[in-house]
């Protein structure tokens, strides 16, 4: 599976970060029955693993898939796997944890901000790069480095609101991801305006 075809035609991307796992899994089901489909678990909280294991069940019950994000080991690579995830995201460009994700058959969104990050990302065969933090680049950050790397798709990440997402997405991102954003019922439900 690639990124092209876990993300399809989405253009938002869900993060549910720190809540226990049955609350992970009730805001998930909402998000889904809303059109939201591309949904991240981080790892790095407690309760992630198993809030993932939990939401990549019912993903696949819905003929959906899930990620983990703030994949930043080969270890965690490896624990996303087994919990369900079908690929993995991390804040930073290691190569070692793109190639544990790629190992275990997970494609890997590693983060960049930077043009050298962004050079060598593509170099190790990644053309889906993860933004962060979107909301201190700004999305002239995205206009800017499609004029080297037109090939690359951005999912923009990292302090944004649902109010951020037009610009970004007129700035070519490809995918903008929501996390605390969606800890906001009025933010949740704004999201139908920009699905």
């Amino acid at each position: 599976m690639t990124f092209d075809e876990i993300v399809g035609d989405a253009r938002i991307m869900a993060i549910l970060r720190g809540l226990p796992p049955a609350e992970t899994l009730s805001l998930a089901t909402r998000l889904w029955d809303a059109g939201v489909t591309v949904l991240e678990i981080p790892l790095a909280r407690p309760h992630g693993l198993d809030a993932l294991r939990h939401v990549a069940a019912a993903a696949a019950e819905r003929g959906l898939i899930v990620g983990a994000g703030t994949v930043v080991t080969p270890d965690a690579a490896r624990a996303a796997a087994d919990a369900g995830a079908r690929y993995t995201v991390a804040p930073g460009l290691d190569l070692t944890v793109l190639a544990a994700s790629l190992h275990a058959g997970l494609p890997h969104l590693p983060g960049v901000g930077t043009a050298s990050e962004v050079g060598l990302a593509v170099a190790a065969g990644c053309r889906w790069l993860k933004a962060f933090p979107a909301g201190a680049l700004g999305p002239g950050w995205i206009s800017a480095l499609h004029g080297p790397f037109p090939d690359v798709r951005f999912v923009a990440t990292g302090g944004l609101s649902v109010s951020d997402v037009p610009a970004f997405l007129d700035a070519g991102t490809a995918v903008v991801a929501l996390g605390s954003a969606l800890a906001d019922p009025d933010q949740r439900a704004q999201l139908a305006d920009v699905l």
